[in-house]
């Protein structure tokens, strides 16, 4: 592994994190919310450390895969203990343990709190934790593939280390082209569903946190009843970027261009679609009683859980563990999908779970039929084994790796309900877990051990898992 490289790419990423320190010193200044101190400093101590990729040098630019796996890891690690800074030194929260899950959680767009008092929080750090949820959610590592050419190095590496999902879609020949398109419409829609909230009637501060919460998919909130109490135009406007955010955003550009055939024809997109709407549909039939013949209210609210939990946003405007025991098996088991592949949401990703669909169903006809040859396609297209079984490595870690940490947990002294709810929802990077971390919950009262293991389920989860195990394997570090 090439080291200094990796150092030059990280402390550069530093700068990009001082940078963005400095991005909520207006509002504590017009608010005079006495945390503008805290950025400052927060922020010259990623210069600092910035310099480093000036003293760094190597005449090798290209990366290799390994470097690029390094690169991404650290580069969260670094970025959750640098934005822990302005939480500790503003007071916010004084506990290292604390202020770095809130951070981790942020970056890694899990919305996951220890705060429980949410609205009391100055005004700069509540923007903090909605500004940390924005650069996770398309990835400052992509934001820094942009600008690779600048530090002469490439970026292929690091791309196929963070980009989410097993099929990623290049829309431009040169990986930096695609690297700025990607962040063009993320920037669009984030702008976008700033002035729909704002013409809804909330004000720019709060409806620049809920954009930044919402395109992550992170869940992060102004209010301490999260979404729960906004008008139904304001929830709407929510429903809506929340599934765009779980959507591929390369189908959001071919759609921006007019091709609406490349959306249409989308097998991932029309499985994601059904699987919301069936969802919703079933859900409603079970809840609605319990509103009292009012449609409406029903349905917005069903709607907006199933895609909070689905697009692992973690929005709330009801709590789903007053429903019925069916719905909340059913938002369990939609927990595990996630979005899109090429979505900012978390969890395995639609693509994975049809391919895993279609390769028990594989399974069965060859039981059926032990001559047959049965290829497993999407759509037209023929999945290569090899794809096939780097998904199935994947579910197996994804599996062993939960069932190790709700384990882990329970030794910690955690129920089971609140164990494995909570190892989900880390690994998914939802927000929400079940029972003590509940919709209405919040993790300030787990110990501080439970906290630090559920922050590497963040980070393992946002980064897909093999990316950070790859670095646990004694013959990574081998020349």
């Amino acid at each position: 592994m090439n080291y200094k490289i990796v150092i030059r790419v990280l402390a550069f990423l530093s700068i990009f994190l001082g940078l963005g320190m400095l991005l909520p010193l207006p509002f504590s200044y017009y608010y005079g919310s006495g945390d503008a101190q805290a950025f400052l400093i927060s922020a010259a101590i990623c210069f600092s450390i910035g310099i480093l990729a000036f003293l760094t040098n190597d005449k090798k630019t290209d990366l290799k895969t390994k470097d690029g796996f390094a690169i991404v890891t650290f580069g969260w690690i670094i970025m959750a203990l640098l934005g822990s800074l302005p939480y500790m030194l503003s007071g916010a929260i004084p506990s290292f343990a604390d202020a770095f899950f809130e951070s981790m959680s942020g970056f890694t767009t899990t919305g996951s709190t220890i705060l429980s008092e949410i609205e009391t929080l100055p005004k700069g750090i509540l923007l903090w934790r909605s500004i940390t949820h924005w650069f996770g959610g398309m990835g400052i590592i992509v934001l820094t593939i942009a600008i690779l050419p600048f530090l002469g190095i490439g970026g292929m590496s690091l791309f196929k280390a963070e980009s989410p999902g097993p099929i990623s879609d290049r829309l431009k020949p040169r990986i930096t082209q695609t690297a700025k398109l990607l962040w063009g419409v993320y920037l669009l829609f984030t702008a976008s569903e700033l002035v729909l909230l704002m013409t809804g009637g909330m004000d720019f501060y709060n409806a620049l946190n809920h954009s930044f919460a919402t395109l992550a998919t992170g869940g992060f909130s102004t209010y301490n009843a999260s979404i729960a109490g906004q008008s139904a135009y304001i929830q709407y406007i929510i429903i809506f970027f929340m599934f765009v955010a779980g959507t591929n955003f390369s189908l959001h550009y071919h759609w921006l261009r007019g091709d609406f055939k490349s959306v249409i024809k989308s097998k991932e997109f029309q499985f994601y679609v059904t699987m919301v709407i069936i969802s919703s549909v079933v859900i409603f039939t079970d809840v609605y009683s319990l509103y009292e013949g009012a449609v409406e209210p029903a349905a917005r609210d069903v709607l907006f859980q199933v895609l909070a939990i689905v697009t692992t946003t973690g929005f709330a405007t009801a709590d789903f563990e007053q429903w019925s025991t069916g719905t909340q098996i059913l938002l369990l088991a939609l927990m595990f999908s996630g979005g899109m592949a090429g979505s900012t949401s978390g969890g395995m990703k639609v693509i994975r779970i049809m391919l895993l669909l279609k390769f028990a169903y594989n399974q069965f006809v060859k039981v059926l039929h032990p001559r047959a040859i049965v290829p497993i396609k999407i759509g037209d297209s023929r999945i290569d084994d090899k794809v096939i079984h780097d998904v199935l490595g994947f579910f197996v870690l994804y599996v062993f790796i939960l069932g190790a940490s709700t384990y882990l947990l329970i030794i910690f002294g955690l129920d089971f309900e609140t164990a494995i709810g909570s190892a989900i929802t880390a690994v998914n990077n939802i927000g929400p877990g079940l029972n003590l971390t509940g919709p209405t919950d919040n993790f300030g009262f787990l110990p501080d051990i439970s906290k630090w293991l559920l922050s590497f389920l963040m980070l393992v989860g946002r980064l897909e898992v093999l990316t950070v195990i790859i670095l646990l394997a004694p013959s990574y570090w081998k020349k």
